[in-house]
């Protein structure tokens, strides 16, 4: 049979993803810029899309997308009584072909779950960390998708 180790005992635990509340407030902000370049990405993708239920998918990622760029303006607002200039200096790369963006797309997914995730672990318990949670999960989401994109048209 096991026995608890005393909780006096044991040594304080880290997360290796551990940043402080300042660094994921920077995090966020970058993030609004992350999710601006994915919906001007997303816009050219939609244009390139085969059949009207892949434009409804990504476009419906899309919109995902305009709505984290809210979320994270609005938590970075809240924490920060900072807002986020605007920014004109939006790079949209172009697309060589519709199969390259979807796993461009899909990477670009994954890569925001592991970024967001770090930010997720500097935030203060609350609404704020519940909110992210929120965009992780969207953002997994996203990348089912594009998988599913993915396979789909290699099969064609």
């Amino acid at each position: 049979m096991y026995s608890a180790y005393p909780y006096c005992f044991r040594s304080p635990f880290t997360p290796i993803w551990a940043i402080s509340t300042i660094e994921a407030i920077e995090m966020m902000k970058e993030a609004v810029q992350g999710e601006r370049n994915d919906e001007l990405f997303y816009d050219s993708l939609i244009k390139l899309a085969p059949n009207e239920n892949q434009v409804k998918i990504i476009e419906g990622i899309r919109n995902d997308e305009r709505e984290h760029n809210k979320m994270f303006r609005q938590m970075y607002t809240d924490l920060t009584g900072q807002q986020i200039m605007e920014s004109n200096n939006e790079k949209t790369e172009p697309v060589e072909s519709y199969r390259m963006g979807l796993q461009k797309a899909f990477q670009g997914e994954l890569a925001a779950v592991e970024k967001y995730r770090r930010i997720w672990f500097g935030l203060p318990q609350g609404i704020y960390k519940d909110t992210l949670w929120g965009i992780i999960i969207d953002e997994q989401k996203h990348a089912d998708k594009y998988n599913n994109l993915l396979i789909y048209n290699i099969s064609r």
